[in-house]
């Protein structure tokens, strides 16, 4: 999701990478879950966050709609994100009775970094410290690595980074054909390839993530 805002306001001023201390670490939260309530659709789930969620939960693309998931236009482009209740409580659909992630381990990515944030500038990205996201006082530092808690990490970096420049293209893309049936199939056929189509359990996620985002690339760019 493309912000325009001035960092200085919403962080500490600086850029982040894996290896920097930050001081990020609520120390498990110890039953605060303000972050979880009155998201709206802020949680945008990219294709790894759905395949962990699938992969746990055991179900498709289609039985998470709706109880758990929702579709929304990012950017241009339709994407699925963590449902909110509908009442005053505004809790995360992944919420349990006690007020605790019931998907921890496999939490999506814009929760896993949380209360950090993505800057993306020249190719490539950092991290910054949101100021006024987590009310929790007294956090600890604690390595942008080890505080985002993702399996082969490096990886998975180079994996954010080519989401985030493919989106991005394809919304250049749409703006520039500007006719509303190319932009509906193009939108409906990423939700399709990424979401909708299963992934195989057994198969390493990132390989086939890349081919199927070759096929996209060459059926919209050529």
């Amino acid at each position: 999701m493309l912000r325009d805002c001035d960092l200085s306001e919403i962080s500490d001023g600086k850029r982040y990478q894996l290896t920097d201390m930050v001081k990020a670490d609520c120390d498990g939260c110890k039953g605060c879950s303000d972050c979880c309530h009155g998201m709206g659709n802020s949680v945008i789930l990219d294709p790894l966050d759905f395949y962990r969620i699938s992969s746990r939960l055991g179900l498709r693309f289609e039985a998470l709609l709706g109880d758990k998931l929702e579709l929304n236009i990012v950017d241009g482009v339709i994407l699925p994100n963590l449902r909110m209740a509908d009442n005053e409580d505004e809790a995360c659909a992944f919420l349990d009775a006690e007020g605790r992630c019931s998907i921890h381990s496999d939490r999506p990515g814009i929760c896993r970094i949380f209360p950090l944030g993505r800057v993306y500038e020249e190719g490539s990205f950092s991290y910054i410290l949101q100021t006024h996201e987590c009310k929790k006082a007294n956090k600890s530092k604690v390595k942008v690595g080890k505080w985002i808690d993702t399996p082969d990490i490096k990886r998975n970096q180079s994996f954010i980074q080519d989401w985030h420049d493919f989106l991005k293209d394809v919304q250049a893309e749409l703006l520039m054909r500007g006719e509303d049936t190319y932009i509906k199939k193009i939108t409906m056929q990423i939700l399709q390839c990424f979401y909708v189509e299963p992934y195989m359990q057994d198969a390493d996620f990132y390989q086939q993530f890349y081919k199927r985002l070759e096929q996209m690339k060459r059926m919209i760019f050529g």
